[in-house]
């Protein structure tokens, strides 16, 4: 074999070639092959006995045995990972309904921040970190919003997530609720593909016009932070203040009272329009009506305008129940109840779903009356978004 040649041998391939030509040559044939080679005469005794052992594979093109090499960082301090994602937990952006996430810190940032709590590592595995839990890196940190964004946004965002990391300390229940899009119920097309034989896609109807018989679905979520649970109130009503405050009631009757059997006050966050704004005065009444049944003290946030996708029921929640029941027809009620309770993740979600069959009346009025008997505070941060509604005694 020339020089060249030889050159472009990996480690490995350079080891038994030489070790097969000191077998060739006899005795001596180590020393021979070193002076000639400058190879070690322990790596080329080594490789003989390499090769002469029928349990190694001398044509595997690993350079390392299976499992050799230095162990990766995160392997010797598991904590790196979840130091990590708390610095990104609360700086993430993007539209987070979907897989991948971004974060608007930079790796040289986040390491920073790690240095602080005395955990030393490089860019590199902070990068490789993030990769694996399908972060990117961007550049742009603005985010396309309808309108201008909130001035007091971010402060907002920092609020809650502090107070969530407060209740989540003293094991209080913290939950995030919102509802789903309305769904039609029936043999319609939904997105998404499903794996079935060659040329018999699932025939549905070709226009989605609502059946009197079936009608819609309101899927209304509310998602436990700390036990990674969610619960779907699955109303064939109307999406009103009492049907969002009714969905909380039942998941505290059948989940959250066992979970928290000790619980005292329970955080709540959710968007700030709709059956849930933070402008509803019969949202208020309805969780003042919880707050007297549950015994809880009821702390509530809503996010400001436009940031409905930062609530963490988007992405831990609703995005997996689209995903689970994609491609599927959903024809009755039953059926969307079986394909939500059926949602799981490899990260341990469950999902319990129910279907409620109260009607609910549009329109209701709360007099000043009835609004000024609210046991409610507003907190000195943004008392219009964080308000506190006590248990009337």
């Amino acid at each position: 074999m020339n020089a060249l040649r030889f050159m472009k041998l990996s480690e490995k391939q350079k080891r038994f070639f030489l070790a097969n030509e000191a077998i060739a040559l006899g005795y001596g044939g180590v020393q021979k092959v070193h002076e000639i080679s400058g190879m070690s005469k322990t790596t080329i005794i080594k490789a003989k006995k390499e090769i002469n052992n029928a349990d190694i594979d001398v044509t595997d093109s690993r350079i390392r045995k299976s499992g050799g090499g230095r162990k990766k960082e995160v392997d010797k301090n598991p904590k790196i990972k979840e130091e990590i994602l708390k610095v990104v937990d609360s700086k993430t952006y993007g539209n987070p309904e979907k897989p991948l996430y971004y974060t608007i810190n930079s790796l040289r940032k986040i390491a920073n921040e790690l240095a602080k709590k005395e955990i030393i590592v490089s860019r590199n595995i902070v990068g490789t970190i993030l990769e694996e839990e399908g972060y990117t890196l961007q550049q742009n940190q603005k985010n396309l919003q309808v309108g201008s964004p909130h001035p007091d946004r971010n402060e907002q965002f920092e609020f809650i997530n502090t107070t969530a990391t407060e209740f989540l300390r003293l094991n209080e229940p913290v939950i995030s609720i919102d509802c789903k899009k309305k769904e039609l119920v029936g043999n319609f097309k939904n997105d998404g593909k499903t794996y079935n034989k060659k040329a018999t896609p699932i025939q549905v109807l070709d226009h989605d016009f609502i059946i009197d018989d079936l009608g819609r679905v309101a899927p209304y979520g509310v998602y436990d932070i700390n036990q990674n649970e969610g619960f779907v109130n699955l109303g064939i009503s109307s999406e009103t203040a009492e049907f969002a405050v009714e969905s909380i009631s039942r998941w505290w009757l059948t989940v959250g009272k066992k979970t928290y059997p000790n619980a005292g006050k329970i955080y709540i966050t959710g968007d700030g329009g709709g059956s849930n704004g933070y402008r509803n005065r019969l949202f208020k009444l309805e969780l003042q009506e919880f707050a007297n049944q549950s015994g809880l003290t009821v702390h509530m946030s809503h996010f400001p305008r436009g940031t409905s996708k930062w609530n963490k029921i988007e992405h831990k929640l609703f995005c997996y129940i689209s995903s689970n029941w994609k491609g599927i027809p959903l024809i009755n009620v039953e059926t969307i109840i079986n394909l939500i309770g059926s949602t799981t993740t490899t990260n341990g979600l469950k999902v319990i779903c129910v279907k409620d069959d109260n009607k609910y009346e549009i329109g209701k009025k709360v007099s000043d009356e009835d609004f000024a008997k609210i046991n409610i505070k507003g907190n000195d941060k943004f008392p219009q978004w964080n308000y506190v509604i006590s248990p009337k005694e």
